[in-house]
């Protein structure tokens, strides 16, 4: 017979789901009209109905599969019993199938750490930028984001009234990565993706230290590193703390299972055990292809303003 699947195929198997599930309560909050606001640190750092709804989708429906995973969510939520209609239960066949590679075959569930954001842009989404929203959930062992899940819960919503609506992208280290079309920026062509909403001084001084022949301005992490991953954009630089752990983990799993590269400003690995701080303070630097080229040109001042 048939061995099980190894755990982390079922662990990303159930995030698909997890994440599809996701990606509707987003919308149905969104076509609800009443997205409860609440500011925490400030107006750039909000907090919707959506975000809470998911985010306890989310952990409840992963907490109750892989009770002895480590699940951090962006959100501070109080532990309140979660309703069943929030519980997501599947899981995509078609990653079941498919073999585990086999560095991670024998990893146990609590050498997981699963890091959440249950909406990533949700400023964009509060202003109507739907195709920045991600859902993100990142799979870390050994510190390392080895597998992740980006859902789109926009993606297609301007094709018209009858487009399927959202995307679901996953992959694993040593796997690939899949549900998009892989496609690297022009040859030559220096197009950098940056923050939208939290820029200053120290990021517009790095991004003009590039030359680059173009700039994005979009919101999330999740968003900008689907740019590298589509040929939009050839390095998503963010010369600044504000993204966290959870901002990263799924992103980087996806970047890194296609050959790119994701680090902070000064060229370290973003680690995601579960003890680590949850703020990556030293921003990001990340690119599909000549990562080096980008890096290089990063200058001292901005490296050295920038404290891991």
């Amino acid at each position: 017979s048939m061995a099980s699947p190894a755990l982390l195929m079922r662990v990303v198997a159930s995030a698909y789901s997890v994440a599809e599930k996701a990606a509707t309560i987003v919308r149905n909050v969104m076509s609800a009209g009443d997205l409860g606001i609440v500011e925490k640190a400030g107006p750039n750092d909000l907090q919707t109905k959506a975000d809470r709804l998911v985010q306890m989708s989310i952990c409840a429906s992963l907490a109750r599969k892989f009770p002895k995973v480590t699940i951090i969510g962006e959100e501070e939520l109080p532990t309140e019993d979660v309703t069943e209609d929030l519980i997501e239960d599947g899981h995509c066949e078609e990653i079941l199938k498919k073999p585990c590679p086999a560095q991670y075959t024998g990893i146990k569930e609590e050498e997981l750490v699963i890091w959440v954001d249950p909406l990533d842009g949700t400023k964009e989404y509060t202003e109507g930028l739907l195709d920045h929203v991600t859902v993100l959930i990142g799979i870390a062992y050994g510190g390392k984001a080895i597998a992740g899940v980006i859902n789109q819960p926009y993606y297609n919503y301007e094709a018209g009234a009858n487009a399927v609506l959202g995307r679901t992208i996953w992959g694993v280290l040593g796997m690939g990565a899949f549900g998009f079309q892989l496609t690297e920026a022009p040859a030559g062509k220096h197009i950098v993706v940056t923050t939208r909403s939290h820029s200053n001084a120290l990021v517009n001084e790095c991004i003009t230290a590039l030359n680059p022949d173009h700039v994005i301005r979009v919101g999330g992490a999740g968003n900008k590193v689907i740019q590298l991953i589509e040929g939009k954009a050839s390095a998503y630089v963010f010369a600044s703390p504000g993204c966290k752990k959870w901002d990263t983990c799924a992103p980087e799993a996806i970047l890194h299972a296609v050959g790119g590269k994701i680090t902070d400003i000064r060229g370290n690995s973003f680690q995601y055990n579960k003890e680590v701080k949850h703020m990556n303070s030293a921003g990001v630097l990340a690119t599909l292809r000549n990562y080096d080229y980008y890096a290089s040109r990063i200058p001292n001042t901005v490296k050295e303003s920038l404290v891991p």
